[in-house]
């Protein structure tokens, strides 16, 4: 019978300064996100963008982020131009996320920036920043996981979990994801 303690939830606490900003600015995003940015209609691209950078994410010119997408933490987002952000994608961004341009982000996929230190009996929690570099494409319920960077123009299969780097320019799917082949564009 194993009698060690593994974790101790009660002892959890989080590092100082963790969230990035204060408790009122985070409840205040939760609130504007749930209203303002949740309820607005599918065209109003524009306005989301609007209420991220007024919690300061870096977005570029040309983002469509859906209003059924979620953002922990938008202070610690970056988004580069022209990139999609489908419905219900999850930007757990409680370490930095980083979007290059010209990628989409398909349905359901949860882009996981942190994690708990399973070997430490508080289970503190440990930001890991993700990269997402230009043109990758992340199809429908991909999970990426914390500290995970996807190279320019690499796809990235339904249903994958990517639990380490993906090299540019491949196709990768399965869980855990393996590279299947290369990205080879066809002609116009």
């Amino acid at each position: 019978m194993i009698t060690e303690k593994f974790q101790s939830l009660k002892d959890f606490k989080l590092p100082k300064d963790f969230r990035g900003r204060g408790r009122y600015t985070v409840q205040l995003w939760w609130l504007v996100q749930s209203v303002l940015f949740g309820c607005s209609p599918q065209f109003m691209y524009v306005w989301r963008v609007k209420l991220l950078k007024l919690f300061g994410a870096k977005i570029g010119k040309g983002v469509i982020i859906r209003p059924t997408a979620r953002v922990t933490y938008p202070w610690k987002l970056s988004i580069g131009d022209n990139s999609w952000i489908g419905d219900n994608v999850v930007l757990y961004s409680l370490g930095e996320i980083h979007i290059g341009s010209d990628v989409c982000i398909s349905q359901k996929s949860y882009i996981c920036a942190a994690q708990h230190e399973l070997n430490v009996v508080t289970f503190d929690m440990k930001a890991s920043s993700v990269t997402i570099e230009d043109e990758v494409w992340i199809a429908s319920d991909v999970f990426i996981a914390p500290g995970v960077v996807i190279g320019k123009g690499t796809v990235v299969g339904a249903r994958s979990s990517v639990f380490k780097d993906l090299p540019g320019g491949v196709i990768a799917i399965g869980s855990p994801a393996k590279v299947t082949k290369n990205r080879i564009l066809q002609p116009n």
